[in-house]
């Protein structure tokens, strides 16, 4: 059986779960970065959190849950304050957490989410689903402190499976590994595999429409989900009773992305796929990014469709943070295979990328990329230990418009980040109209790193939006990207937003100020 495992203080993981830096990469940061190694973080037992619930509150919230699951000690507080952004990680390694919680709530099934609702929603106390606590966009920061979080760790069940049908139900608490294992007893897999896994839950992926590695073969996880139950202030919606439906709009959509800000999803039905037999995965080489994403075009486009396919450009291929690669220049794409046979498919895309210029690499570099494909969060921890700031921002668009939305972002970040300062990306979810691209900045930490990232972001989003790309292709929407989100949908999109949260949340309780801003007073 898998590790179940937690995600830290002040880190990604716990320490023993710490990686550390390669010694290249240790001396990069000496030579080229002087970083200097930063005081050691608060410790959590350190975070001073007053008792902020009234007594009455806290009565009525043990009467739905047991007092036993309404927690208000200031370590499992702070745990439960924020996610596990770069900024996120410098509050708590500072001891300074902006919205903590007055209490962690654990309910233990859907009946006891709905009336934890009701009695936050009759004592205006605003509530903050919490799942594997993973985001990295503010999702689990409202603008105020004082409220309570909803921690769904009990609904930690696997409900039914239908292999006729090939779907099973989840409880929205279930950590994907422990989802995996029970899926696995019965001969199915869901595939969703993102860098969050080892952590994240169920209802995590459905409420900010996450996005596997193998979304190539897999999808993301919102195509997986046909069903769904979801507590409300006013009431429980249930939807998908069918494979697919014309019978009006499909309300999934509304709560699929909707990151706690309309209801809390407490289980899915997802489509389920048999256990690969087979699994292969290869690397290659292509002479540059333009070269390396027409090639992962014609596949997209023309087939055959990989279940895994991950371009890097040639400064995360020269520095190995995907797939350690050769070190001979170019680009390094990963393509992984699952199913019950690989070969003929394997076969059939590699004729396809060595007409586009591929030099294959073997199965080396792409058994590297699977065997620390879940590294790149534990290390930031350590380069956040050893003085350098680490981040990441995420986009996509259409295939014609993505070479000028990768050159506009990289000049965007470069523009606002000091020298020196590097900049890494790669393609990881191709489509066939278009794909992602993900974006890694390294940098010291210099004077007031929250800050000087903060303008860097909003210059990159500023890109971004410019560019056409969405602002955010599978991290969500939070409070770190609302107010680009506001351009992106446009006035008209907001206002639906809105009149959707007016209804459903009517006393405005349900994880406010993400997704979008309230309604100015008039």
């Amino acid at each position: 059986m898998r590790e179940e495992r937690r995600a830290g203080w002040a880190r990604w993981g716990t320490p023993e779960h710490a990686k550390p830096l390669p010694e290249a990469v240790a001396g990069l940061l000496k030579q080229v970065f002087e970083v200097t190694p930063p005081a050691a973080p608060a410790a959590l037992d350190a975070v001073a959190a007053p008792a902020e619930l009234a007594a009455d509150t806290l009565a009525a919230l043990a009467a739905v849950v047991g007092a036993e699951h309404v927690d208000t000690a200031a370590a499992e507080r702070a745990l439960h304050a924020s996610g596990k952004s770069t900024p996120d990680l410098f509050h708590q390694r500072a001891g300074e957490l902006p919205a903590l919680p007055a209490a962690v709530v654990a309910p233990a099934d859907h009946d006891q989410v709905l009336a934890v609702l009701a009695v936050c929603a009759a004592h205006r106390l605003a509530v903050v689903p919490f799942g594997g606590g993973t985001s990295v966009v503010g999702g689990l920061s409202p603008e105020t402190g004082g409220h309570i979080t909803l921690d769904l760790r009990r609904l930690d069940r696997l409900v039914a499976v239908d292999p006729v049908s090939r779907t099973a139900v989840l409880q929205a608490g279930l950590p994907a590994p422990r989802a995996d294992e029970l899926l696995a007893a019965h001969g199915f897999t869901l595939g969703h595999v993102p860098q969050s896994y080892e952590y994240a839950t169920i209802g995590g992926f459905a409420a900010t429409r996450s996005s596997g590695q193998a979304s190539a073969g897999y999808g993301r996880f919102d195509d997986m989900v046909v069903g769904m139950t979801v507590a409300t202030p006013r009431g429980t919606l249930t939807t998908g009773r069918a494979p697919a439906s014309s019978a009006g709009p499909d309300l999934r959509r509304l709560f699929l992305g909707s990151e706690g800000a309309f209801g809390v999803i407490t289980d899915v039905t997802v489509r389920v796929r048999p256990l690969a037999a087979q699994r292969r995965y290869e690397g290659w080489r292509f002479p540059s990014f333009v070269d390396g994403v027409a090639a992962a075009r014609r596949l997209a486009q023309d087939g055959p469709r990989p279940t895994v396919l991950r371009l890097s450009d040639e400064v995360e291929t020269m520095l190995g943070a995907t797939g350690r690669g050769r070190g001979d220049g170019g680009c390094l794409l990963v393509v992984g295979h699952e199913g019950a046979s690989v070969d003929r498919v394997a076969a059939e895309t590699a004729d396809v990328l060595r007409e586009c210029g591929g030099e294959s690499l073997g199965t080396e570099p792409g058994e590297q990329w699977a065997a620390h494909r879940f590294d790149a969060p534990y290390l930031r921890d350590a380069l956040l230990d050893a003085g350098a700031f680490a981040e990441t921002l995420e986009t996509a668009a259409f295939w014609s418009a993505l070479p000028g939305l990768y050159e506009a972002v990289r000049e965007a970040l470069f523009a606002a980040l000091p020298v020196p300062s590097m900049v890494l990306c790669h393609v990881s979810h191709v489509y066939e109209t278009g794909a992602s691209l993900y974006f890694t900045v390294v940098t010291a930490f210099g004077d007031e790193p929250v800050a000087r990232w903060q303008r860097a972001k909003a210059a990159a989003n500023d890109a971004i939006i410019a560019a056409g790309g969405t602002i955010s292709h599978h991290h969500g929407v939070g409070t770190e990207h609302r107010d680009w989100f506001a351009q992106e949908v446009g006035p008209l999109g907001v206002d639906v937003l809105r009149a959707v949260k007016r209804e459903l949340d009517p006393a405005g309780v349900l994880n406010p100020g993400i997704l979008v801003a309230p309604r100015p007073a008039p």
